[in-house]
């Protein structure tokens, strides 16, 4: 049931579209050279990560760095588009054999290989793009780490945050803040 599930969650995510007041609300709230890189990304891109970003935002969770990284954390599939039916195989691949789905985004995107390779290798290209259009470091690292797996302990704060000062959270703390966000849209 998981994979239907998948699949009906990937077949919704790659129809929606962000509605224009959210893309002004992202314009005013990156620089330009940011913006670009978002207004790169699919347009269901761009709805799944303005749904992070209100995630986050909608549980006091202000940090810059930390919205910053939810409206970019995919950037990097920008550098090897891949289309719908792609998607889908990535998708079935990584449910279905996900060894085998790791092992083949080891490859270059050249081969019938590459959408493993985009899922795989998206953070790390991101990251780069990021840091190239004058993202924060920490901003960089969160979108490099995005897809890591988080050490056992170091789960997502699960208590609203409009209390929790943002200093007092760690990088690990926004990683895991940034992955439950971005595991629930």
């Amino acid at each position: 049931m998981r994979l239907f599930y998948r699949i009906h969650q990937t077949w919704s995510a790659l129809t929606a579209k962000p509605e224009k007041s959210d893309l002004e609300e992202v314009e005013d709230f990156l620089p330009p050279s940011q913006f670009a890189l978002f207004k790169g990304l699919h347009p269901s891109e761009q709805s799944h990560s303005i749904a992070v970003y209100r995630g986050l935002l909608e549980n006091g969770l202000e940090q810059p760095d930390l919205l910053t990284a939810a409206l970019l954390h995919d950037v990097g599939k920008n550098r090897c588009p891949v289309h719908l039916w792609d998607r889908i195989v990535i998708v079935l691949g990584e449910e279905i054999v996900p060894s085998l789905a790791a092992s083949w985004g080891e490859a270059e995107p050249d081969s019938w290989k590459r959408p493993f390779v985009v899922s795989q290798k998206h953070a790390g290209w991101g990251a780069q793009m990021a840091a190239a259009a004058g993202a924060s470091q920490l901003t960089v690292d969160l979108i490099n780490r995005h897809q890591e797996q988080v050490p056992a302990g170091n789960n997502a704060p699960t208590n609203n945050h409009k209390d929790t000062h943002p200093s007092k959270l760690t990088e690990d703390d926004l990683l895991a803040l940034l992955q439950k966000y971005d595991n629930k849209n």
